[in-house]
């Protein structure tokens, strides 16, 4: 389910940028959240759909929100029609200028993932976040503030008692190098967003407004 990516997003989706030196269980017959295998991941939807893509972003880049805008209802929709499934791999490399914004909504994501939580609902939580996105350098959201947003995006409640706890869930640092080095083993920079077509093995030119439609479109063997 590895995938190493390049990217150069241009236009309205200029990404976030940084010089670099599982299986989701079904709730019922819901597509449902879990956290990748390798640990450094969270899968949404039915692990048998025909579209599968690796969706790189992190907090604080204000392109990622954009793309979230833009993007956010069609692959929920698609996510729950069974078409879709979509394993979010956050960074935290925004997180250089002092604060823990990037690992502290990074952190939440994680304790977001388990059999509570339907694809869907996870999936309205990230453009919850996103949506409220503040600036660059900004303390972040409180855990309360994000597990309202969880709770309001129908996270499941054990899930949403962690986040408002603070509880931890990973390591930011060994997040972001894990999740880094799937970008840039073939490039020197980390860039985000970033969106890869693990059937189709090839980056997803995300500067397409079209992208989404065109990749559920294409053949699935």
């Amino acid at each position: 389910m590895l995938a190493v990516v390049a990217l150069s997003v241009a236009g309205a989706t200029s990404g976030c940028t940084r010089l670099v030196d599982g299986t989701a269980q079904a709730n019922g017959n819901k597509p449902g959240s879990e956290v990748t295998e390798d640990g450094w991941g969270i899968q949404i939807g039915f692990p048998d759909a025909p579209a599968q893509i690796e969706f790189f972003t992190e907090p604080q880049c204000p392109a990622c929100a954009h793309l979230q805008h833009e993007s956010g209802d069609a692959i929920a929709a698609a996510i729950g029609q069974g078409r879709l499934a979509v394993t979010y791999r956050p960074l935290t490399f925004l997180d250089r200028t002092g604060t823990e914004y990037s690992a502290h909504v990074a952190n939440a994501l994680f304790l977001a993932a388990g059999p509570g939580t339907t694809g869907m609902a996870f999936q309205a939580f990230v453009q919850d976040l996103w949506g409220h996105q503040e600036p660059e350098g900004s303390p972040g959201p409180t855990d309360d503030a994000i597990a309202a947003m969880a709770s309001g995006s129908g996270v499941g409640s054990e899930q949403t008692d962690k986040i408002a706890a603070g509880a931890q869930a990973i390591d930011s640092e060994q997040l972001n190098e894990a999740n880094a080095e799937l970008l840039s083993e073939t490039q020197y920079e980390v860039s985000t967003p970033a969106i890869y077509d693990l059937v189709g093995e090839e980056v997803v030119d995300i500067s397409d407004p079209d992208w989404l439609a065109k990749l559920l479109a294409t053949p699935r063997s």
